[in-house]
Protein backbone atom coordinates (compact mmCIF):
# COMPACT_ATOMS: atom_id res chain seq x y z
CA UNK A 1 0.00 0.00 0.00
CA UNK A 2 2.67 2.11 1.37
CA UNK A 3 4.93 1.85 -2.25
CA UNK A 4 1.56 2.31 -4.06
CA UNK A 5 1.03 5.53 -2.54
CA UNK A 6 4.40 6.39 -2.92
CA UNK A 7 4.00 6.03 -7.27
CA UNK A 8 0.86 7.82 -7.09
CA UNK A 9 2.44 10.72 -5.60
CA UNK A 10 5.33 10.82 -7.84
CA UNK A 11 2.69 10.05 -11.15
CA UNK A 12 1.24 13.61 -9.93
CA UNK A 13 4.13 15.37 -9.60
CA UNK A 14 4.91 14.28 -13.12
CA UNK A 15 1.68 15.47 -14.16
CA UNK A 16 2.21 19.02 -12.76
CA UNK A 17 5.62 19.09 -14.21
CA UNK A 18 4.10 18.66 -17.70
CA UNK A 19 1.51 20.87 -17.12
CA UNK A 20 4.11 24.07 -16.32
CA UNK A 21 5.84 23.64 -19.69
CA UNK A 22 3.02 25.84 -20.71
CA UNK A 23 3.38 28.52 -18.09
CA UNK A 24 7.35 28.66 -18.70
CA UNK A 25 6.52 28.93 -22.39
CA UNK A 26 3.89 31.84 -21.89
CA UNK A 27 6.46 33.96 -19.47
CA UNK A 28 9.07 33.08 -22.64
CA UNK A 29 6.91 34.22 -25.26
CA UNK A 30 5.97 37.10 -23.12
CA UNK A 31 9.50 38.30 -22.39
CA UNK A 32 10.82 37.84 -25.97
CA UNK A 33 7.68 39.73 -27.41
CA UNK A 34 8.10 42.87 -25.19
CA UNK A 35 12.39 42.78 -24.75
CA UNK A 36 12.68 42.65 -28.77
CA UNK A 37 11.13 45.62 -29.16
CA UNK A 38 12.68 47.93 -26.35
CA UNK A 39 16.08 48.32 -28.18
CA UNK A 40 19.63 47.82 -26.85
CA UNK A 41 19.59 48.00 -23.25
CA UNK A 42 22.47 47.71 -20.32
CA UNK A 43 21.99 45.59 -17.33
CA UNK A 44 22.55 46.93 -14.00
CA UNK A 45 22.51 44.14 -11.01
CA UNK A 46 23.42 44.94 -7.16
CA UNK A 47 21.86 44.44 -4.11
CA UNK A 48 17.88 45.00 -2.84
CA UNK A 49 19.16 45.90 1.00
CA UNK A 50 20.87 49.14 -0.41
CA UNK A 51 19.19 52.01 0.68
CA UNK A 52 18.90 55.53 -0.82
CA UNK A 53 21.17 58.18 0.31
CA UNK A 54 23.46 54.83 0.29
CA UNK A 55 27.17 55.63 -1.62
CA UNK A 56 26.48 52.25 -4.54
CA UNK A 57 22.70 53.81 -4.41
CA UNK A 58 23.84 57.80 -5.61
CA UNK A 59 26.73 55.87 -7.65
CA UNK A 60 24.14 53.58 -9.27
CA UNK A 61 21.51 56.66 -9.88
CA UNK A 62 24.36 58.52 -11.78
CA UNK A 63 25.80 55.77 -13.38
CA UNK A 64 22.28 55.03 -15.14
CA UNK A 65 21.94 58.53 -16.01
CA UNK A 66 24.60 58.64 -18.12
CA UNK A 67 24.04 55.54 -19.63
CA UNK A 68 20.87 56.60 -20.72
CA UNK A 69 22.07 59.79 -22.03
CA UNK A 70 24.56 58.11 -24.35
CA UNK A 71 21.89 56.45 -25.86
CA UNK A 72 21.26 53.09 -24.00
CA UNK A 73 17.94 51.78 -21.83
CA UNK A 74 18.33 50.37 -18.36
CA UNK A 75 17.29 47.45 -17.56
CA UNK A 76 17.41 46.11 -13.74
CA UNK A 77 15.26 43.26 -11.87
CA UNK A 78 12.93 45.69 -10.81
CA UNK A 79 13.00 45.92 -6.92
CA UNK A 80 14.31 48.15 -4.53
CA UNK A 81 17.68 48.76 -3.57
CA UNK A 82 20.71 48.92 -6.44
CA UNK A 83 17.57 48.09 -9.10
CA UNK A 84 15.35 51.27 -7.71
CA UNK A 85 18.56 53.55 -8.48
CA UNK A 86 19.12 51.87 -11.62
CA UNK A 87 15.33 52.68 -12.35
CA UNK A 88 15.72 55.72 -11.12
CA UNK A 89 18.70 56.87 -13.05
CA UNK A 90 16.84 56.25 -16.16
CA UNK A 91 13.80 58.15 -15.64
CA UNK A 92 15.63 61.06 -14.78
CA UNK A 93 17.68 60.90 -17.37
CA UNK A 94 14.46 60.26 -19.91
CA UNK A 95 16.06 57.01 -20.82
CA UNK A 96 14.24 53.50 -21.22
CA UNK A 97 13.75 51.93 -17.70
CA UNK A 98 12.94 48.31 -17.91
CA UNK A 99 12.01 46.50 -14.71
CA UNK A 100 11.89 42.12 -14.74
CA UNK A 101 10.31 41.80 -12.22
CA UNK A 102 9.77 38.85 -9.40
CA UNK A 103 8.41 37.95 -6.02
CA UNK A 104 11.98 37.58 -3.62
CA UNK A 105 12.05 37.57 0.28
CA UNK A 106 13.25 41.26 -0.02
CA UNK A 107 11.88 42.50 -2.78
CA UNK A 108 8.31 43.21 -1.89
CA UNK A 109 7.07 45.78 -4.27
CA UNK A 110 8.12 47.03 -7.96
CA UNK A 111 10.12 50.22 -7.83
CA UNK A 112 7.86 52.93 -9.12
CA UNK A 113 10.38 54.11 -11.97
CA UNK A 114 10.05 51.82 -14.25
CA UNK A 115 8.20 52.41 -17.69
CA UNK A 116 4.54 51.14 -16.90
CA UNK A 117 4.52 49.29 -20.36
CA UNK A 118 8.69 48.22 -19.64
CA UNK A 119 7.13 45.82 -16.36
CA UNK A 120 7.68 42.64 -16.55
CA UNK A 121 6.71 39.71 -14.13
CA UNK A 122 8.36 36.51 -13.88
CA UNK A 123 7.57 33.44 -11.71
CA UNK A 124 10.33 31.68 -12.55
CA UNK A 125 14.03 32.66 -11.98
CA UNK A 126 15.57 30.78 -14.91
CA UNK A 127 13.42 32.59 -17.26
CA UNK A 128 13.82 35.88 -15.62
CA UNK A 129 17.71 35.36 -16.04
CA UNK A 130 17.82 34.62 -20.04
CA UNK A 131 15.91 37.48 -20.59
CA UNK A 132 18.41 39.72 -18.79
CA UNK A 133 21.10 37.89 -20.86
CA UNK A 134 19.93 37.86 -24.30
CA UNK A 135 18.98 41.49 -24.31
CA UNK A 136 21.90 43.39 -22.30
CA UNK A 137 24.45 45.24 -24.17
CA UNK A 138 26.68 45.39 -21.12
CA UNK A 139 26.44 43.99 -17.26
CA UNK A 140 26.82 46.66 -14.70
CA UNK A 141 27.63 44.55 -11.44
CA UNK A 142 27.38 46.97 -8.53
CA UNK A 143 27.96 45.60 -4.68
CA UNK A 144 25.69 42.66 -4.20
CA UNK A 145 24.83 39.56 -2.47
CA UNK A 146 24.29 36.11 -3.99
CA UNK A 147 22.16 37.01 -6.21
CA UNK A 148 24.38 39.61 -7.79
CA UNK A 149 26.85 36.67 -7.83
CA UNK A 150 24.81 34.37 -9.77
CA UNK A 151 24.27 37.08 -12.62
CA UNK A 152 27.82 37.69 -12.54
CA UNK A 153 29.26 34.15 -13.17
CA UNK A 154 26.03 33.29 -15.23
CA UNK A 155 27.22 35.71 -18.10
CA UNK A 156 30.89 35.21 -17.71
CA UNK A 157 30.43 31.25 -17.94
CA UNK A 158 28.12 31.60 -21.14
CA UNK A 159 30.68 34.04 -23.02
CA UNK A 160 33.26 31.99 -21.84
CA UNK A 161 31.92 28.53 -23.45
CA UNK A 162 30.43 30.69 -26.50
CA UNK A 163 27.11 30.52 -25.50
CA UNK A 164 26.36 33.72 -26.14
CA UNK A 165 28.05 36.92 -27.50
CA UNK A 166 30.78 38.77 -26.08
CA UNK A 167 30.12 41.79 -24.08
CA UNK A 168 30.95 44.15 -21.49
CA UNK A 169 30.80 42.98 -17.75
CA UNK A 170 31.85 45.96 -15.40
CA UNK A 171 32.44 46.10 -11.88
CA UNK A 172 31.68 48.74 -9.75
CA UNK A 173 33.58 49.55 -6.82
CA UNK A 174 37.40 48.58 -6.65
CA UNK A 175 36.61 48.13 -2.39
CA UNK A 176 34.32 45.29 -3.02
CA UNK A 177 35.27 43.52 -5.66
CA UNK A 178 38.92 43.27 -5.33
CA UNK A 179 39.11 40.52 -2.51
CA UNK A 180 36.91 38.44 -4.74
CA UNK A 181 39.00 39.11 -8.19
CA UNK A 182 42.15 38.91 -6.03
CA UNK A 183 41.24 35.24 -5.54
CA UNK A 184 39.93 34.77 -9.20
CA UNK A 185 43.28 35.66 -10.25
CA UNK A 186 45.45 33.93 -7.88
CA UNK A 187 43.98 30.82 -6.98
CA UNK A 188 41.87 29.73 -9.93
CA UNK A 189 43.73 30.83 -12.69
CA UNK A 190 47.00 30.21 -10.45
CA UNK A 191 45.80 26.08 -10.62
CA UNK A 192 44.74 26.79 -14.50
CA UNK A 193 40.74 26.07 -13.50
CA UNK A 194 40.33 29.03 -15.87
CA UNK A 195 42.63 30.77 -18.87
CA UNK A 196 43.81 34.23 -18.74
CA UNK A 197 41.87 35.23 -21.56
CA UNK A 198 38.29 34.34 -19.41
CA UNK A 199 38.96 37.58 -17.38
CA UNK A 200 39.89 39.87 -20.66
CA UNK A 201 36.38 41.56 -20.70
CA UNK A 202 35.86 41.69 -16.63
CA UNK A 203 36.67 45.73 -15.96
CA UNK A 204 36.62 47.00 -12.11
CA UNK A 205 36.52 50.65 -12.27
CA UNK A 206 35.06 53.56 -9.38
CA UNK A 207 33.15 55.89 -11.17
CA UNK A 208 30.41 56.65 -13.81
CA UNK A 209 32.21 58.25 -16.42
CA UNK A 210 34.81 55.20 -16.51
CA UNK A 211 31.74 53.00 -16.81
CA UNK A 212 30.27 54.83 -20.18
CA UNK A 213 33.63 54.67 -21.45
CA UNK A 214 34.21 51.09 -21.65
CA UNK A 215 30.65 50.45 -22.64
CA UNK A 216 31.46 52.81 -26.03
CA UNK A 217 34.72 51.78 -26.51
CA UNK A 218 33.63 48.51 -27.10
CA UNK A 219 30.72 48.96 -29.35
CA UNK A 220 33.25 50.79 -31.43
CA UNK A 221 33.97 47.47 -33.29
CA UNK A 222 30.62 45.24 -32.12
CA UNK A 223 27.25 45.28 -33.56
CA UNK A 224 23.98 46.34 -30.90
CA UNK A 225 21.96 43.08 -31.23
CA UNK A 226 20.54 40.26 -28.91
CA UNK A 227 23.14 37.99 -27.65
CA UNK A 228 21.77 35.02 -29.07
Amino acid sequence: MRKEQHHKGWNEIKTNDSWAIFKIMGEFVNGFEKMGTIGPCVSIFGSARTKPGAKYYELSVSIAEKIAEAGYGIITGGGPGIMEAGNKGAHQAGGTSVGLNIDLPFEQHDNPFIDPDKSLDFDYFFVRKVMFVKYSQGFVVMPGGFGTLDELFEAITLIQTNKIEKFPIILVGTEFWSGLMDWVKNTMLEVKNISPHDLDLIKMVDTADEVVEIIDAFYKGHTLSPNF
